[in-house]
């Protein structure tokens, strides 16, 4: 029990503090867009419609499962519309996955490690901004999480009971997975545990949240472990019946109803957005363009930056010792195949966004807090490494900060920023955040980042090795508030918001609006100016298949319809992402195009006279 009231108030504590870090200012920036819009709008839109069909812009739309709709459909519904509203539910899937990790570390390696492995994971600067994101990923990365915890720890309970009470930081000895014992017996055996049911459940709502590879994969990893390590079986020991009943249920259900009510929902989900995307071969692509092998591992490592290091040198020392043959590292084994197999293979996918590492970081924030407690009797060299990447980054961030911020932009956002992909592969520049708005925090960072390795120093030197964990932690967690600035700041330099405004302002109840593009270019234009729009060359990307229904027929326009009602006595208005040179208005009879106003990479046309602000 000593364990367990200590892993209680490990995660009471690493929770507590998250939230802190987290929660304030969420709702103080609009949407971003692309990215958080759409998703809040396919909520809005299920309050008057359909919970098992989800819609865009009117349009059906099978990109993604629902948890995420449902839960902020159901926010709304209680707190209103508001950008707060909409991303409660991210928020709550990042103090999940904290939770999660903090309570699997602290039951591996005690509370204190626990405690280690739960601010790993929230200081990795990927996950912290998609804590306050409204995308699936948080939720994702808690499901897996959870499922994790709850099969580990049910086949950690098979071998006897867990490590209870390790001492502080640097001062266990041994492995660090649980303490040999017999196998049960019918004298012994231990009466059945919630775990396996948590875990098995978890991973169904993987499935819900966002992808059922979400299931599958932590799945063959634990059992590929348990393989290794002659512990398979009895299956059910960690998959029961009953645990299988709720994977099934739970993760397959709605697509099993949406696939038998929605024409073509199974052949989009499975083959197109799956097989074909992977062979680079969809009849229903998107926009995104993809990172290449280099640039993926440069954004999975960054945005797990320092952690990864650490956990890298846990598999290496996992590997060197061959610790799959040893039942006490079970776990170990089976985090290190998920962590190493996630960002593998999508190294070599030919698909792949900056976000896609994401549900391995859980698992490389428990090997990281590993590293530091397996190199107490020989620390520096772990903090040595630390401090020279400390410095190293905070010179960068020094000498960024003193400069124009030009290279600084391009470099982050180009890797990390799927619309400026987009954006750059048509030939235009995304819309970035003023350099004024971005210096501040950089040198911040750089301020945070120098001192930190000042005091790694003195770890060093000391060598102590709860000193130099510890400091990395605080360091990284001081840099937390950065990620949440620095979003919000990004939001607002290409949010729709203002523009929606002006279109609310300009619209008489039946005048029509066409964009021009794909919906989530502009994803929340309808949630902020009440209109919504008929999609012109946007066929291209989620709403592709959806376009292909009938009911979606008005929804879709042609150039040709759009010509024709640019010559009718009640012309439309026309919003468009794409530069006045690449866009469908440079096609229309000269000097017809008056552009009205223009706000974030976004222009709107129409003939009347322009606004009289810029």
């Amino acid at each position: 029990m000593t364990g367990l009231r200590g892993g209680g108030a490990a995660v009471v504590l690493v929770v507590a503090l998250a939230a802190a870090l987290l929660a304030p200012g969420l709702g103080r920036a609009p949407f971003d867009d692309p990215g958080e819009g759409q998703h809040a709008e396919i909520a809005r839109e299920m309050l008057g419609g359909s919970w098992l069909t989800l819609r865009l812009n009117g349009v059906r739309y099978f990109d993604k499962p629902p948890l995420l709709y449902w839960l902020t459909a159901i926010s709304f519904s209680l707190l209103g519309l508001t950008e707060g509203a909409a991303r409660l539910a991210p928020l709550l899937g990042a103090l999940l996955a904290v939770a999660a990790t903090t309570l699997l570390g602290a039951r591996l390696l005690g509370p204190g490690l626990g405690v280690l492995a739960g601010l790993a994971l929230l200081s990795c600067a990927l996950f912290a901004a998609f804590a306050r994101y409204v995308r699936p990923e948080s939720l994702f990365v808690a499901a897996i999480a959870w499922g994790f915890t709850g099969l580990l720890l049910a086949l950690q309970q098979r071998r006897g009971p867990a490590l209870e009470g390790c001492p502080p930081l640097g001062e266990c000895g041994g492995h660090v997975g649980a303490p040999a014992a017999e196998e049960p017996t019918e004298a012994n055996e231990r009466p059945p545990s919630a775990y396996p049911l948590l875990g098995c459940a978890a991973l169904g709502v993987a499935a819900l949240v966002k992808d059922p590879l979400g299931l599958i994969g932590p799945l063959v990893a634990i059992a590929l472990a348990a393989a290794l390590a002659g512990r398979l079986r009895p299956v059910r020991g960690w998959m029961p019946p009953l645990g299988v009943a709720l994977v099934l249920v739970i993760g397959f259900g709605w697509y099993a109803v949406a696939a038998a009510t929605e024409p073509a929902f199974l052949w989009y989900t499975v083959v197109d957005n799956h097989v074909l995307n992977v062979a680079r071969m969809r009849e229903f692509p998107d926009e995104d363009v993809p990172l290449s092998a280099l640039e993926f591992l440069i954004a999975a490592g960054f945005g797990a930056f320092p952690w990864v290091l650490a956990a890298a040198a846990a598999v290496a020392a996992l590997v060197r010792r061959r610790a799959w043959r040893d039942p006490a590292e079970l776990p170990w084994v089976a985090l290190a195949i998920w962590a190493v197999g996630v960002l593998g293979l999508f190294t070599v996918s030919p698909f792949k966004l900056p976000h896609y590492g994401l549900p391995a970081y859980p698992a490389l924030a428990l090997l990281a807090a590993r590293a530091w407690r397996d190199a107490a009797p020989r620390p520096r060299g772990l903090i040595a490494t630390h401090l020279a990447l400390f410095a190293l980054a905070g010179a960068a961030c020094a000498w960024a900060a003193a400069g124009d911020g030009r290279a600084f932009t391009e470099a982050v956002f180009g890797v990390s920023d799927v619309y400026s992909r987009k954006e750059a592969a048509w030939g235009q520049a995304g819309p970035y955040p003023a350099w004024s708005a971005l210096q501040p925090l950089v040198t911040w960072a750089a301020v945070v980042l120098l001192a930190g390795a000042v005091v790694l120093a003195g770890a060093a030197a000391r060598r102590s090795v709860r000193a130099g964990a510890w400091t990395v932690a605080a360091v990284m967690l001081l840099l937390v508030p950065v990620v949440a600035i620095g979003l919000a700041v990004t939001s607002s330099a290409r949010a729709v918001n203002v523009m929606a405004a002006e279109i609310r302002a300009r619209l008489a109840p039946g005048d029509l609006l066409v964009l021009e593009g794909p919906i989530e270019n502009a994803g929340a234009v309808e949630f902020y100016s009440g209109h919504r729009p008929g999609l012109l060359d946007a066929a291209r990307s989620v709403l592709g298949i959806g376009s292909t229904f009938a009911d979606a027929k008005e929804t879709f326009w042609s150039a040709p319809r759009l010509v024709e009602a640019w010559a009718s006595a009640r012309p439309p208005y026309l919003l468009t992402t794409r530069e006045p040179g690449r866009s469908i208005v440079a096609s229309l009879p000269s000097g017809s195009a008056r552009l009205l106003f223009a706000h974030n990479g976004r222009w709107l046309y129409g003939r009347g006279a322009p606004a009289a602000r810029p």
